[in-house]
């Protein structure tokens, strides 16, 4: 009954991909790729609702207001490692984007593809129109932000939490997060070996893996990186000031990053000092009269309803930290009923547990 399970699993990713009927023709290094089969206008997200790229595409779709379905591919899990996966992107990363006969798997490309696309009346802009005085400071904001090492970032913070001050990161994850690394390389050579087509993907990937995990546990890179923040975010707390000088009436519209408008730079913005906040590294870049146009800026972020519906819940690496194992057995080794019951009753306990948790973090913040 457990590889029926597992099979029927596979069978319905399986299906996900060939409705699609996507034919891997590749265009801009492998980034887009094109089917010759018209199909009903459908668009797909393929992500994981604690990946960073993943959060600044469903916040774009959010903002635009786009329906579109979400599909997660759990990386606790390494559903981004199964083969299904990688045919769907080699790079065996998340988001991946269909739409119509389009496969794009490159988020800064999905984001552009997002704008360009759905510009009906009523559909928010985010880029503005090449050409405009506002055009040229939202994409160098843009870029700015998204050449940050937000992986390095991320993991840094788990695998050396004395670099991080009121963590939402359980103490736990790091032993957790140490073992999973661990077991990734053993996973990806077997898969190499159990599926020859896709060798060459699973071995570029055991490659990136190992060679971005050194920099990653390295304290000399770590702290070089987030000197390199600073700059950036002071970069960020100047153009603030500059809006707040633009409208200095009370009562008027307040602006964003580049202007009164929400702009992909904004997109980029949020997302990352949500990041920040959450891998606890907010004490460092704003607050205590630090930086606090940046710091204004963060708190109207969270008020805002896109922001709020996409990123609201996200503080749950409780779970997907330390429950993946937990998470294999519901899903793969028992019977059905058994395991949906099993993993419902997983999700609930671990939800309450990660609410008492964060509740104690909110408590102690505001004591």
């Amino acid at each position: 009954m457990a590889a029926e399970n597992s099979a029927e699993f596979q069978d319905e990713k399986e299906i996900l991909i060939n409705e699609g009927d996507v034919q891997e023709v590749q265009q801009e290094s492998g980034t887009v790729r094109e089917s010759t089969n018209a199909k009903p206008s459908k668009m797909t997200l393929y992500h994981w609702t604690q990946s960073f790229s993943s959060q600044k595409v469903r916040l774009t779709i959010a903002e635009k207001g786009l329906s579109c379905e979400e599909y997660d591919v759990s990386l606790p899990l390494s559903e981004h490692n199964e083969p299904w996966f990688m045919r769907l992107n080699p790079a065996g990363e998340v988001p991946v984007l269909v739409h119509h006969d389009n496969v794009i798997t490159d988020p800064v490309q999905i984001m552009d593809y997002l704008d360009q696309n759905f510009r009906d009346e009523g559909t928010a802009k985010l880029i503005p129109e090449e050409g405009s005085m506002y055009y040229h400071r939202v994409q160098h904001y843009r870029e700015l932000l998204d050449s940050l090492q937000m992986d390095a970032y991320t993991h840094g913070s788990i695998l050396h939490p004395e670099i991080t001050v009121d963590s939402h990161i359980p103490a736990y994850a790091t032993t957790r997060i140490r073992a999973q690394i661990g077991n990734t390389e053993s996973e990806l050579k077997k898969l190499a070996e159990e599926n020859p087509e896709l060798k060459d993907a699973y071995m570029a990937k055991t490659r990136r893996l190992k060679h971005k995990l050194f920099d990653h546990d390295n304290m000399k890179y770590l702290k070089k990186i987030l000197d390199e923040l600073e700059k950036v975010l002071d970069q960020v707390e100047t153009e603030l000031q500059r809006r707040a000088e633009e409208t200095p009436e009370e009562g008027s519209s307040q602006s964003w990053l580049c202007g009164e408008f929400f702009s992909m730079a904004d997109v980029s913005l949020a997302v990352t000092l949500h990041r920040l906040k959450f891998l606890g590294l907010s004490r460092r870049y704003w607050g205590n009269g630090n930086r606090g146009n940046l710091e204004d800026y963060y708190e109207r972020v969270l008020e805002r309803p896109s922001f709020r519906r996409v990123l609201g819940h996200v503080n749950n690496i409780l779970i997907s930290a330390v429950l993946p194992a937990a998470f294999r057995v519901a899903k793969q080794h028992v019977p059905a009923f058994v395991g949906t019951t099993l993993l419902i009753g997983i999700l609930g306990g671990a939800t309450y547990l990660a609410f008492l948790y964060l509740k104690t973090r909110m408590l102690i913040t505001r004591w």
